[in-house]
């Protein structure tokens, strides 16, 4: 049991050690009415808040311009499908929409036309849709990377209904130019027969009426933009070459973009070579993405390896039908090369010893983390609404709770938080930043409390 009182807001701020700037993340994740998308300077005070913008992600972009969705579909006929997607102003107002991906007819709704977008889009001019030195993302015109929902049968997979994972290119002016469907590169992703089996009878099923298997989760999708292994001659890392992630399925994995082709995956097994052994099981990941050209790290792969349960396999105890067979009660953040896999940084540092659960860091699902300019990282730690700033050496110097909790979930938890730069946000001027010292637990005390130290000290003596 977690404790009931607990602060919130920025606990821990180092200025001088920080890449300062604004952050970005959804208020109350899947609430109806939403609180909106929230932007907080580095002493976690609220700078704008858009009420009734949802987003998976909430996305700043330079001139304050905000990406988000006006709302979320009924859960009873659609999992986490977002109705339209949005780009507004500071104000608020709606600069630019798409909605027109699949017009729905749900029981006792009106037929319209849906985006059906979830966890992740991107648009031109930057490929992972954070703060990138060089890499803008337009504004006022461009295409937009969107990943979407699509319901079908495949019976390779399974004979039950499938929500598939799709992603999308749309034109500023809405029209549809490329289409990816997950389920058709089944046959690529290299699952063993135990898996296939555990697919075809339980294929991620969700509890909506319709029962439709989220058998992927993909939940991160990002194209990988110029790097040093396409210069070097390596084409599966083309820079219009599209990164996902599968939370489902433990598979993290490049696409082609002419053809549509797996031609890079890492996942679902972990064991058929001593480098997949090394970097160990990767379970229930999210925003697995290439760190851009001009961060630190330009290159590598950095992804939130989440742990809880996921993948596919043969039954055991913890999973008696083979869905969500691979488990771990931990969290790590890892940063590693793509050829050789090895791990170049990670979060908790591997020193911290043989039982990295005491290290305390953990989410289950949701979560994410950003390079940022400095060679810090900013990770979101989800399921308990906490957003911290750690160093290359892994010292935290911004830590912030989210005060903000879901009414129908009971929980803070927030899904992706971004930083972004001051000169992002042109209507404001740049705040004051005041450090906040790291709090001594041993001496903080709410008011009216016990005291630390007992006015009398008794000692035991031995007969």
């Amino acid at each position: 049991m977690t404790a009931s009182v607990y602060p919130t807001g920025t606990t821990i701020y180092d200025p001088e050690k920080c890449w300062n700037g604004y952050t970005v993340f959804q208020a109350t994740l899947n609430q109806t009415p939403s609180l909106g998308a929230v932007l907080i300077d580095m002493n976690g005070n609220v700078v704008n808040q858009w009420k009734g913008l949802d987003g998976m992600p909430n996305k700043i972009l330079p001139g304050g311009h905000i990406m988000g969705s006006t709302g979320v579909r009924n859960f009873k006929y659609g999992f986490q499908d977002m109705l339209d997607m949005v780009q507004v102003d500071w104000n608020g107002k709606i600069v630019w929409k798409f909605d027109r991906y699949e017009r729905i007819r749900d029981p006792r709704q009106k037929p319209r036309w849906m985006a059906r977008q979830h966890h992740d889009y991107q648009r031109e001019g930057n490929p992972v849709g954070y703060y990138v030195p060089g890499m803008e993302s337009l504004v006022d015109s461009g295409s937009t990377l969107i990943l979407c929902h699509k319901n079908l049968k495949n019976p390779r997979i399974s004979e039950k209904l499938l929500l598939d994972d799709t992603i999308i290119e749309v034109t500023w002016d809405g029209k549809i130019t490329w289409e990816w469907t997950c389920s058709e590169h089944f046959d690529e992703m290299g699952f063993s027969e135990e898996a296939k089996n555990a697919l075809a009878h339980n294929p991620g099923t969700q509890f909506t009426e319709g029962r439709v298997g989220d058998w992927t989760h993909v939940n991160s999708m990002s194209t990988l933009g110029p790097n040093r292994w396409f210069d070097g001659g390596d084409e599966r890392f083309h820079p219009d070459n599209i990164i996902w992630d599968g939370r489902q399925t433990d598979i993290t994995a490049i696409i082609e973009r002419k053809t549509g082709r797996i031609v890079w995956q890492l996942g679902p097994d972990f064991t058929a070579t001593e480098a997949l052994r090394q970097i160990g099981w990767i379970i229930g990941q999210h925003h697995a993405h290439m760190i851009p050209r001009g961060l630190p790290g330009e290159g590598n792969v950095l992804v939130f390896d989440n742990g809880g349960s996921a993948g596919y396999g043969a039954p055991n105890p913890g999973a008696p039908t083979g869905t969500g067979n691979a488990r771990r009660d931990f969290s790590r953040v890892l940063e590693f090369d793509p050829l050789t896999l090895e791990i170049i940084w990670q979060y908790p540092p591997h020193s911290e010893g043989f039982m990295p659960p005491m290290s305390g860091f953990y989410s289950s699902f949701v979560s994410s983390a950003q390079r940022l300019a400095n060679g810090n990282t900013l990770i979101t730690e989800g399921a308990g609404g906490r957003i911290f700033e750690v160093t290359k050496e892994h010292e935290t110097v911004w830590e912030y709770i989210s005060p903000y909790k879901n009414r129908q979930l009971k929980t803070n938890m927030v899904y992706r938080a971004y930083r972004a730069p001051y000169e992002w946000v042109p209507q404001m001027d740049k705040p004051a930043e005041i450090a906040i010292p790291r709090l001594d637990n041993r001496k903080f005390r709410v008011p009216g409390s016990p005291r630390r130290r007992p006015l009398k000290v008794t000692e035991i003596t031995k007969r």
